[in-house]
């Protein structure tokens, strides 16, 4: 399909570095490393299944170059020492071999590391935290900078031996060379702050000093937060003001945005749509006409395309799209577009995982990060039959992996459509991309032909005995909590009341007005449900309440949504009552107990009850029953096991074969 795709599949030369496409996927935390800054071999496989799905470069992860003092996570990779290069040329050969370039991101992290991992105070160009509730850094003394400038040229050296075909330095995202170029950390008053010109100084240092340790030929690539999006930060029109004082020694911007208190533009909020932020590439590029790459939720090869076809960057790059799908680019080269699995840009095995709980990245819609599709290797040694009941997410990964590895499935869903509350949830506007993950599913499903789907189809004891099953699989989802409170139950979805679940909501979505300003709309919940309503309801103008027992909103969201939310919350002033909780449901308002204690009245035009799902499954006992003693095994998984998030659901679904080898269907 180069045809196709001219753009994307045409190559690109910088210094004596030629790339096959013009796909990149950009640096990524993993927290695969060892804790000692070693690469791990788990990372190296890691690595090497996107450079054999045909990515023109990849970028390694952010690498400390003046540990501990510049680290940011537990383990992260280095290059501060010698000994960090053999594991390194290791990879470089490991991805040379598929024909892919490979760069490493260089980084100090500066107020963004944390003592109780490195041991020391952070340190950054003032004593401004990076993030809300962080550590205060102390200001870098002059002799101090000048030691960092040192590090990162001789860790792009290191880098050079090891094998890289290039190195990007990080200036962006709240890490040390960004503290010092945005006004919002930068309080300084010699000549590393004040202007612009001084807020660039400490980078241009760095980037003459790694050219002069690299030499003339080898690509140095800058990446940048263009637009901080932070009130008192840098605009796009004071980046291109700063950029002129980063010198000639730059080969090509990574264009970026985003800091800490702005990470939704960062790692994208899944509303914002494709390659929303190419025209900040466009504006780099006319400036200063160097090569840029854009980065923003590109998950669709045609637009990709498009903003190659347009010249608004001459380099596509994406993250998270290939955590999802390390064989993106190969599905596009080869036309199998309908076979990508796309990021739903969901945040949460990715930057929840890494950022939020310091925790190894696994993905939502990729269950297998580092082992890719090496099950399809794995064939049943004898007949299999399993069933499947339900046809969510979690059931339709369950029942195309066990076809997959040559069961014949059968899989029964008693709606007349398949994919679930993921179905459901996309259809909030916000919401839409979550949907290319069912389709996805159905596509997939679609290809087996030992896999045979009912809809319309409830399941029930006698149906499944006929299809003689070894394997039963459970994944019959989750309904709304709906406790015994008074009034609830009588009004919640109910005809002309106006007190509705999530799902209810769903439903009459068309029905509400397209302008609600000074309508009062109630929110019982404020978890991920919760928030999904207030999303709908503030766009609209309406006045919005959230009432919440715990003591925060958002408990156990990622860090770009809690980020998000709570900034909208401010934008919309919705009045968050935490520490609240719900005593009676009537017609027009919530009455409620809040933390002192004492009774109050919510009024409302719309009340809605989002207090999380509850497991359902309908006939799982009476399975357990007749199966009692059988060596049929039966596997409960997904929101019918405990209502959870859709990435628990994957993973036990794709899990199916760990059941079928504990039965000694596969070795």
């Amino acid at each position: 399909m180069k045809s196709k795709y001219p753009h994307i599949f045409s190559p690109f030369t910088v210094q004596r570095m030629t790339l096959k496409n013009r796909i990149c996927m950009t640096p990524m935390g993993t927290n695969f490393g060892e804790q000692s800054g070693q690469m791990s071999f788990l990372h190296i496989n890691y690595y090497e299944q996107r450079a054999k799905g045909g990515v023109g470069l990849i970028t390694v992860e952010n690498v400390s170059v003046y540990s501990p003092q510049g680290s940011n996570g537990t383990t992260q990779l280095r290059l501060d020492r010698d000994d960090f290069i053999p594991r390194l040329f290791n990879l470089c050969e490991r991805v040379h071999k598929h024909g892919t370039c490979i760069s490493v991101q260089l980084n100090h992290a500066g107020a963004s590391a944390m003592s109780s991992r490195t041991g020391e105070q952070p340190v950054s160009a003032s004593n401004i935290p990076s993030k809300d509730g962080g550590e205060v850094p102390r200001p870098l003394e002059k002799e101090e900078i000048y030691t960092i400038v040192k590090k990162f040229g001789e860790a792009a050296k290191r880098a050079q031996i090891a094998g890289f075909d290039a190195v990007e330095i990080h200036a962006g995202h709240s890490y040390l060379l960004s503290q010092f170029l945005s006004p919002i950390y930068n309080k300084r008053t010699d000549e590393f702050g004040g202007s612009a010109e001084n807020r660039a100084r400490f980078t241009r240092l760095v980037i003459d000093e790694v050219r002069k340790q690299v030499g003339p030929f080898f690509p140095i690539f800058v990446r940048i937060s263009a637009d901080e999006f932070m009130e008192g930060g840098n605009t796009l029109d004071n980046c291109i003001d700063y950029l002129q004082y980063f010198g000639d020694n730059v080969d090509v911007y990574d264009v970026s945005a985003g800091l800490n208190g702005s990470i939704q533009y960062q790692l994208d909020a899944n509303y914002m749509p494709d390659g929303w932020r190419s025209y900040m590439a466009k504006r780099v590029k006319e400036a200063y006409n160097k090569p840029v790459i854009t980065v923003g939720n590109i998950r669709d090869p045609k637009v990709a395309e498009d903003i190659l076809a347009r010249g608004d960057a001459d380099l596509i790059g994406m993250g998270r799209g290939l955590i999802a799908d390390p064989d993106w680019v190969n599905k596009v080269e080869l036309g199998h577009e309908d076979d990508i699995r796309k990021c739903i840009s969901c945040n949460v095995g990715c930057a929840g995982h890494r950022i939020g709980l310091n925790q190894p990245i696994r993905c939502t819609v990729n269950p297998a990060v580092n082992h890719g599709a090496d099950y399809y290797k794995e064939k049943v040694k004898k007949p299999c039959n399993v069933v499947v009941i339900g046809g969510g997410t979690a059931g339709l990964e369950a029942a195309c992996t066990a076809a997959e590895v040559g069961c014949t499935t059968f899989l029964l869903e008693k709606k007349d459509h398949l994919g679930g509350l993921a179905v459901e949830i996309s259809k909030i506007p916000d919401k839409t991309r979550l949907k290319d993950f069912p389709t996805y599913l159905e596509h997939r499903a679609s290809k087996l032909h030992n896999l045979f789907i009912m809809t319309n189809t409830p399941a029930t004891l006698d149906l499944v005995q006929r299809f003689q099953p070894d394997v039963i699989v459970n994944a019959t989802g989750s309904n709304p909590t709906l406790p015994p409170i008074k009034g609830l139950l009588d009004r919640v979805d109910k005809e002309g009341t106006r007190v509705a679940t999530v799902l209810k909501m769903i439903e009459r979505m068309d029905s509400y007005p397209k302008e609600m300003k000074g309508q009062k709309v109630a929110i019982v919940g404020g978890g991920a449900v919760g928030l999904d309503v207030m999303e709908f309801f503030t766009e609209r103008g309406a006045d919005v309440s959230i009432i919440e027992m715990l003591p925060i909103i958002g408990n156990g969201l990622d860090p770009v949504t809690k980020c998000d939310t709570k900034t909208k919350m401010e934008k919309y002033h919705v009045r968050q009552m935490t520490k609240t909780a719900l005593q009676e449901v009537c017609d027009d308002k919530f009455i409620v107990k809040n933390p002192e204690g004492e009774i109050e009245e919510i009024p409302f035009d719309y009340g809605f009850i989002c207090l999380g799902m509850r497991a359902n499954a309908p006939v799982l006992q009476e399975l357990e029953d007749a199966y009692a003693d059988t060596n049929v095994e039966i596997y409960n998984i997904g929101d019918s096991r405990r209502a959870r998030r859709i990435i628990e659901g994957t993973e036990e679904g794709r899990n199916v074969l760990e059941v079928l080898k504990r039965h000694e269907f596969l070795d």
